[in-house]
């Protein structure tokens, strides 16, 4: 955990969130200022700077990851119209918090090319 890190202060409880998710690994929480009737941010435990800082040996938490995004997804009612999945890698890709996130949206339609 990062002390002065956000999302590791949420993950751990220290700052509460309306959590839809939480395991050893995952945390899925609303967020607080969502982008669509459903927007969730999921993101693990372990301090991650970003999708920059991954590499092999995280495989098995990023499986993690999506299956509780579509375990999510499926609880949430946008399994079957469809969703986005985004995660932001930098100040120019629009990351705000430098801890590995992803934002579950859906529940209305989305344009191409994004931003």
């Amino acid at each position: 955990m990062a002390a002065d890190c956000l999302f590791c202060r949420i993950a751990a409880g220290e700052i509460p969130s309306d959590q839809v998710h939480s395991d050893d690994l995952v945390v899925a929480f609303r967020d607080i200022a969502p982008r669509a009737p459903t927007h969730i941010l999921i993101l693990p435990r372990e301090h991650i700077p970003s999708a920059a800082s991954l590499t092999e040996e995280h495989g098995p938490l990023l499986g993690r990851i999506f299956a509780v995004i579509a375990e999510t997804a499926r609880k949430e009612g946008i399994a079957d119209s469809g969703y986005r999945i985004v995660s932001n890698v930098g100040r120019w890709g629009g990351q705000t918090v430098d801890h590995l996130h992803f934002h579950l949206m859906g529940g209305r339609p989305f344009t191409w090319p994004p931003g």
